[in-house]
Parts: structure tokens; sequence; C-alpha cells
């Protein structure tokens, strides 16, 4: 039952090699897959140094030419690792963000009955640290907008700290996800839960970024909010296939 945890770059040469590290020493064994964008700081060959040694065979690189969206990284991601073998297959950013302590915790939801395990800020309450408080507050309500819209049992909609059994992304037609910015994570989630898998939101505390340039924007959000209307939209003209 291998493991495979999936952390899309641009330009995170602050982050990447301790974030990497950080994941290879966890008790449970976890692979890591990197999918870079043409990162222009060298990101890619901080990956590719540290692929001999300790890290020989459980460190992996996609690189791609150019900023082609976060949603179109993690189905390169999930098609390489079905591809692979691996059985759990994980989302996970490069920043520290998630906390790769939490990967343990996701891992224990899926083997304990979870088709989908979600690290949530907002299961809780709002779990957010050093966030400024008008982001948090568009986070928050965007999750609730996105619950209440979509009919989903989910908290923390927008969430990208997220774990899948490798027969999830098998089911749900990975060709048909449409979104690339962070309405990605939400149709993913919702389609997951409209094919019949089981989800399960895992409290976790979300840590805004130290080193490195966040990615987020208004732009993202914005998408986000209008993808939800065609979502539901579009949800009833579809045949979704089940579990």
């Amino acid at each position: 039952m291998e493991r495979l945890v999936i952390i899309p770059t641009y330009n995170e040469k602050e982050n990447i090699e301790a974030i990497i590290r950080a994941v290879m020493d966890l008790p449970t064994r976890f692979d890591v897959l990197v999918i870079d964008d043409g990162s222009p700081d060298g990101t890619a060959q901080i990956v590719k140094n540290l692929m001999g040694g300790d890290c020989k065979n459980r460190l992996h690189i996609v690189e791609r030419q150019g900023k082609l969206g976060l949603g179109t990284a993690y189905i390169c991601g999930f098609r390489w690792g079905l591809e692979h073998g691996y059985d759990y297959i994980f989302e996970m950013d490069a920043d520290f963000s998630h906390n790769p302590n939490d990967l343990e915790k996701l891992y224990a939801a899926l083997t304990q009955g979870a088709d989908v395990a979600i690290g949530s800020r907002y299961v809780s309450g709002v779990n957010v640290v050093n966030w400024p408080m008008g982001r948090v507050l568009m986070s928050y309500f965007a999750s609730k907008y996105v619950r209440t819209v979509l009919g989903i049992p989910v908290h923390d909609t927008t969430a990208g700290f997220v774990g899948y059994h490798r027969h999830v992304l098998e089911t749900i037609e990975l060709d048909k996800i449409r979104f690339k910015g962070y309405a990605f994570q939400i149709e993913m989630k919702f389609t997951a839960y409209k094919c019949g898998f089981v989800i399960k939101e895992v409290p976790i505390i979300f840590v805004n970024r130290v080193l490195g340039t966040s990615k987020m924007s208004g732009g993202i959000f914005s998408e986000a909010l209008l993808g939800v209307l065609r979502l539901k939209w579009s949800s009833w003209f579809r045949k979704y296939p089940q579990k």
C-alpha cells in the first residue's frame, strides 16, 4: 500500500528541500512527486539534486513548461501516481502552510473508512495562523457559500491538503475536471461526493507561508465563486459514475 504526496511548485527554492525532507522523515513512508511549472528560480534543479542518496527511488519530478495551473498540475500528478501503482495519493503545498506531520492523520482517516480525507481549517472553528483577517473571512465565507450552493457536507471546500484512495481517482473521470485554480479543489470534492464516496474532514492548523511568495489572488477566489454556479448547473445534466 504505497503512499504518494504530490507537491506542485512554482518558484519555491526557499522551501522545497525542507518540505521534501520533512515528508521523507515521517514514521510512515510517503514518496514525493514534485510537479514543477518551469520555475525560473531553480526549484526543479534543487529537487533533481536530492533524487540520489537517501531520497533515491522515493523522490520524483515532472517538469512542465510554463505556469499551466494548479488543477492541471494535480491531474498530472494523479495520473502519474495511478500509473505507478500508488494506493493513497495526497495533495500538499510546498510552503509549510500544511504541516507534513498531518499527513499521518489524513492517511489514518483513509485506512479507517474514508475515501477522501480533507485537512480542514474550518471543521472545528477557524484554525488559520498569520493570515490577514480579511483573507480569513473571505476564505471562510467562500467555503460556507460553496457548502450551501452545492449541498456538499464539507466545511473547508477550498482546502488544498487532501488525501485520496486510488479508487476515487480511478472513478471520477479526471478528464472531465475543468477548473485550473482553486475552483479545482471545490470541483474535486463535489465530484467525489456526487460519486458516493465517503469524505472525512480532519482538523488541521493552517499556517501562512513564511518564505517565498503567495500565489493567491482575488481572481482565484472569483473563479471559485463563479465556478460553483457552473458546477451546480452542470450537475443537473451529468450522470456521475458511482463507487
